[in-house]
Order: structure tokens, then sequence, then C-alpha cells
């Protein structure tokens, strides 16, 4: 589960509509803690509490991939390890295209992060869900999400 509060769930999806026709990237910080829902195992949640809006540096193609900056991401791992939260997953945008991984974001993904994918078409949010996975040879499960006030 990912628990977004709204106002930060909003930023992203201006984001994803600013960077329009290309794809907007970032990072989410928060911090994880193990959730029990009656009898069953305990899951992980996610609380996201700030974004970092990124820069894609994929010059090339922009427009169906994205690329964060080595540097700039440990900058914002540094800057959330300092405010005792974690880097808990990434968010970016697909232009013109749904919100499922594709092959590329399935090549780039980390196991145990959340990758929030926006659907944007025409400047328009059209959907927004989150994918995950534990193992590298797994594929990408879809995530629930929760917008929280």
């Amino acid at each position: 589960m990912l628990y977004f509060p709204k106002e930060i769930y909003n930023q992203i999806i201006t984001h994803a509509k600013e960077a329009y026709p290309n794809e907007g990237c970032g990072a989410l910080i928060g911090e994880e803690h193990s959730e029990f829902r009656g009898d069953k195992e305990p899951e992980i949640a996610k609380n996201v509490l700030m974004v970092f809006r990124m820069k894609n540096i994929n010059k090339d193609r922009a427009k169906d991939r994205y690329e964060i900056d080595p540097k700039e991401l440990l900058r914002v791992e540094k800057e959330a390890f300092a405010n005792g939260l974690q880097v808990i997953g990434f968010y970016h945008s697909h232009p013109d295209h749904p919100d499922m991984p594709s092959a590329f974001d399935r090549e780039r993904a980390w196991p145990f992060y959340s990758y929030v994918i926006i659907s944007v078409k025409r400047r328009k949010e059209i959907s927004v869900k989150s994918w995950t996975f534990e193992d590298e040879k797994e594929p990408f499960k879809e995530e629930e999400v929760k917008i929280v006030n």
C-alpha cells in the first residue's frame, strides 16, 4: 500500500501535465512500516511525505523514456536521510500511453521500490497506478494507492 497526502499527490499530477509531451520524473520520499490486516502476514506500507521533481536527462527519447541524473539522485537521498526519511520510490509520466510499466521501465527498476506511473493525454491526467516487485525475476505487480487528507 502506498499512502499519498492529497497535496503531494497533486504535485506529481501537476508535474506530469507540465512535462507533457515529455516524460516528467521524480523521487518519492517517505517512510515504511508494517501494516497488519486481519490474519494475513503483515504488509509493507509506504507513506509518501515529500516528492522531489527531477530533471529527465534523456534528451534523445524524452517523450517515451526518462533518466535521472545519478548525482541528483544521490543529493536527494542524502537530503532524505538527513531528515530521517528515505527514497521509497519514483514517479514518472507516460505521455499519451497507459499507466503500465514499459519493458524499459522494468529493465531499469529496482526491487522493493514503488514506481508510480501517471498516464497523461493532452496535458490531462488519465490515470495513475503504482507498481512494485520483490525479486528481479518476477514481473511488476500493481500496488494499491490510497490518497489521504
